[in-house]
């Protein structure tokens, strides 16, 4: 098993659907985005061209962050994912520093630190986030999914990195990535790349992809498909 995915830019809506679902499923603090996406307007008016590019962890075959890691927290795993152990992570940022697609994040304070506060919005008329977090039970954040929990930290702590898994913990029990499941117009294709009969094969084969900057030589397993906006033939 080889991990890929197959992004269809003619079906993509730009909704940003992708994004939420992600920040969603796997507790990412504000200002940390695993599920992001690159958009540009250029031209002058009226010859104007607008694209919208979805991005995420590329699960490089050939991984820079793995590569310049000096503890092995990042890694890659037997299906293809490049995953990381934060456990292992110092915090040193050497992966954020190589990773040619600006997909690694650094955690430079407490995430949720919002949720900590006692203070009421507006004094005893409503509650503050810590009494929401209090009856809600939740460590982090009142709408964490503890599920994330099952393969990696459901929120990592200050000084450490972290990025998209893959929604591994997804995957190990036959569920798609959450960005996947959640794109309305079915523009995410995942699957076995060592396939050659394969969802995400086959649409290889048919179409023409393109691949972020590969130019740098990581050999991305994130595959992009037609264009934005654009019927094409």
């Amino acid at each position: 098993m080889k991990f890929g995915m197959v992004i269809d830019l003619q079906k993509c809506v730009g909704c940003g659907g992708c994004d939420l679902a992600c920040k969603t499923e796997n507790n990412t603090p504000e200002g940390i985005q695993w599920s992001h996406h690159i958009s540009k307007t250029e031209g002058k008016f009226p010859d104007v061209s607008y694209s919208y590019i979805p991005t995420l962890c590329n699960h490089c075959e050939d991984a820079a962050c793995v590569k310049v890691c000096p503890k092995g927290a990042m890694y890659k795993a037997d299906n293809g994912l490049t995953l990381q152990d934060n456990d292992k992570c110092i915090g040193c940022r050497r992966c954020e520093r190589a990773c040619p697609y600006g997909v690694i994040s650094f955690n430079k304070q407490a995430p949720h630190r919002s949720w900590q506060d006692d203070t009421a919005l507006v004094e005893n008329g409503t509650v503050s986030p810590k009494e929401v977090l209090m009856v809600t039970g939740a460590k982090h954040s009142p709408h964490e999914n503890p599920e994330r929990g099952d393969t990696y930290p459901v929120t990592r702590p200050r000084r450490t990195v972290e990025k998209c898994t893959g929604c591994d913990h997804r995957q190990a029990v036959g569920l798609a990535p959450a960005c996947v499941d959640a794109c309305p117009a079915g523009a995410r294709v995942v699957g076995d790349l060592s396939d050659p009969n394969s969802e995400v094969s086959r649409l290889i084969k048919m179409h023409k992809p393109m691949q972020l900057k590969p130019e740098a030589g990581t050999k991305p397993s994130i595959y992009y498909i037609r264009t934005f906006g654009v019927r094409q033939a």
